[in-house]
Order: C-alpha cells, then sequence, then structure tokens
C-alpha cells in the first residue's frame, strides 16, 4: 500500500489527575492490569526520547518533503507524549507504583543501546516498537471491551489520545528506516530482539511491582486478575497475527489501513463536541 501523505499536527494537550481522581488500583480495580500499565506508562517517556534520537539521525537523509514533514511531526508528538507520561508516572509513583524505577531501568537500556548498536539498527529497533504500540493502539480504538477496561478516568483518556497518535504516525520511523536503505534482514533482527527485551521487561517489571502491593497476597484477588487476564482483548487472536505480519516479506504498516479509524477517532475526541477538545490549550 501506498504511504498515506498525512499530515502529523502536533496537539498542545494538558492531563489533569486531581489528588484523589485515581484509586489504586485503576484498570476498573483489576489488579494485574493496573500494574501492566503502570508498567508500559513508565516504559513510554524513555522510550520516545529514544525513538526521537533514532531517527533524528537519519533527518538529513530523508529528501521526499512529504516524509520530511511527518518526521517532524513525529518527533512532535513524540516529544509531548513523553512529557504527559512523565506526569503521569509521577501520580502513579505517589500511589506506590515503582514507575520511575522502571523508567530508569529502561533508559539507561537504550542509552546503552544508542552507545553500542550501529545507528541503522537503532533505527530498526524504532520501527519494531512502533509495530508493537500501533497494534496495541489499534486493538484500544477498535474494541470496545479493551475501553471499557479502563473505565472513565484521565488515564483512559491519555492513552486513548496516545493510540490515536501512534497510528497516525506509525510508518514514520518505517519509512526513514526504508529510504536509507535499510535491509528485510536487520528490519526483521530488530523486531526479534526488541519483541524479546519488550515482553521481557514487561513481565518482570510487572512481576516485581506486584510483589509490592499488598493486594497480590490475597489469593481470591489475584486469581480473579490472572483469569480476566487470559481472556484480554490485548491477548486475542488477532493481535497475535498482527504483530507477527512484520515478519512477512515485504510488510510495510499501512497494509493495516486505519484511515477510517482514524477519522473515527479524531472526531470523537477533538472534534467540536470532542471528548478531549477542552484538554487543548
Amino acid at each position: 500500500m501506498d504511504r498515506p501523505e498525512r499530515a502529523l499536527p502536533v496537539r498542545r494537550i494538558r492531563f489533569r489527575y486531581p489528588a484523589g481522581s485515581l484509586h489504586r488500583h485503576y484498570v476498573e480495580d483489576d489488579l494485574m492490569m493496573s500494574h501492566v500499565v503502570a508498567v508500559l506508562s513508565a516504559t513510554f517517556p524513555p522510550g520516545e526520547d529514544f525513538f526521537i534520537r533514532s531517527v533524528r539521525h537519519y533527518a538529513g537523509q530523508v529528501t521526499d518533503p512529504v516524509l520530511r514533514e511527518q518526521v517532524r511531526g513525529f518527533i512532535g508528538q513524540e516529544a509531548t507524549h513523553g512529557r504527559e507520561h512523565r506526569e503521569l508516572n509521577r501520580r502513579l509513583q505517589e500511589m506506590g507504583y515503582p514507575t520511575h524505577r522502571v523508567s530508569r531501568f529502561v533508559k539507561a537500556s537504550l542509552a546503552s543501546a544508542t552507545k553500542r548498536a550501529p545507528a541503522r539498527l537503532c533505527l530498526a529497533y524504532t520501527a519494531a516498537l512502533e509495530h508493537y504500540t500501533a497494534t496495541i493502539a489499534e486493538c484500544l480504538l477498535t474494541k470496545p471491551e479493551a475501553q471499557q477496561l479502563l473505565g472513565d478516568t484521565e488515564v483512559r483518556n491519555i492513552l486513548l489520545w496516545h493510540a490515536l497518535e501512534e497510528t497516525e504516525h506509525k510508518a514514520v520511523a518505517f519509512d526513514v528506516y526504508r529510504t536509507i536503505g535499510g535491509s528485510e534482514r536487520v528490519r526483521r533482527l530488530g523486531f526479534a530482539i526488541q519483541t524479546v527485551g519488550l515482553l521481557g521487561t514487561v513481565l518482570i517489571a510487572t512481576v516485581l511491582s506486584m510483589l509490592r502491593d499488598r493486594a497480590t497476597y490475597n489469593p481470591v484477588r489475584l486469581a480473579r486478575s490472572v483469569w480476566r487476564l487470559r481472556r484480554s482483548p490485548f491477548l486475542q487472536a488477532d493481535v497475535r497475527r498482527s504483530l507477527a505480519d512484520y515478519w512477512r516479506e515485504g510488510f510495510h504498516p499501512s497494509d493495516h489501513d486505519n484511515e477510517e479509524l482514524l477519522r473515527v477517532w479524531t472526531e470523537r475526541l477533538f472534534g467540536p463536541q470532542g471528548s478531549l477538545a477542552d484538554h487543548l490549550r
């Protein structure tokens, strides 16, 4: 599929977390999913910084005017994601989640990758991780049961906004990688390495986070949460197929057409009656 010639708006947005607005287990009172979301949020700021570094390294080699503008939008959107998730992570840290510790670990790991890995492989890492975030974003935006998990809190708002923008710019890092002549072999290698790294980090950090939570030691509460996780919309077969499609020869993110999804959610969030219109500055 041809790359959409889509502008990427950098929205001036702010999210607010008044005292008492979030319960301890803020994802529909679900023990495990509350920790998973906190861990994922903790990975975002250092992850976004890494994405920006990896794409900016090659920005001077992008001659296509549309892609050049999309790179600027990508960097602006990712910088805003990092800023807003830092504020959420501060609030989650106050609630007892070890978000700062997780962020420091991810930051150190990605700094080491920037220093030791070839720049082209770092860009392949970015394209691979963008595929993960875009796939999760598509699941959140298309499945009502995924949206219902988040209840009606500011965490739901920030994740819906983040999902929309991840869908908007999902092909940018990939297109820069292709522009600089990145190979299919290195693209797949980046995906394999980051699959192990991402899943391993989320799993270990979630377990360690839960061990700090007294509710984990309630067997009924824990069993109920594990059962709900097994039925999670984010673990269904269609999500796994979308992720695995990255292995396909000739894969491109725009093979998964999300134009109508973007139109609907842009209006739903930021239209005249959009639920997040009042969050824009």
